[in-house]
């Protein structure tokens, strides 16, 4: 399914330096945001930095977000999201900036445009909620909750 984004290029780069954005492969999920940072960064371990991307979106659409997701090479190195994950609302317009922090052992160094994490557009139910005093419905799991079904 397409879906059509308005995004604005904050960073002179894309188009020359950087690529524009994209997804790298007909079956590629998300678009790999890249590093638009002027001079080489190094992050030491346990450090945590704000990256700017160097874009702006604005999904406009309320039945949609963004999601900002590690790239799975650099996690298992030890770069990942100093949050986790990222929510990027519909009606948010500026600069997508990804929180990265060092939970290796190493240093990290990132360059200019180095893809360090990704995009993923994602379809919003929002939920209506209605006010119940008990569940019609009793499931076999209930309020059973962390570990409940064991460790193995």
């Amino acid at each position: 399914m397409d879906l059509e984004i308005d995004l604005r290029l904050l960073d002179p780069r894309y188009g020359s330096s950087f690529p524009l954005p994209a997804v790298a492969t007909s079956g590629a999920a998300a678009i790999d945001l890249r590093a638009a940072v002027d001079a080489p960064l190094h992050l030491d371990p346990g450090s945590c930095v704000l990256i700017p991307s160097g874009i702006a979106i604005h999904i406009g659409n309320p039945g949609f977000a963004a999601l900002l997701l590690p790239r799975s090479g650099l996690g298992h190195r030890g770069l990942v999201l100093g949050n986790g994950i990222g929510l990027i609302d519909s009606d948010y317009q500026g600069e997508i900036r990804m929180s990265c922090w060092n939970r290796g052992e190493n240093t990290i160094s990132i360059e200019p445009g180095d893809r360090i994490a990704q995009l993923l557009v994602i379809p919003v139910a929002t939920p209506v909620f209605r006010i119940v005093d008990s569940f019609a419905d009793t499931t076999g799991r209930g309020q059973q909750g962390f570990g409940h079904s064991g460790t193995r």
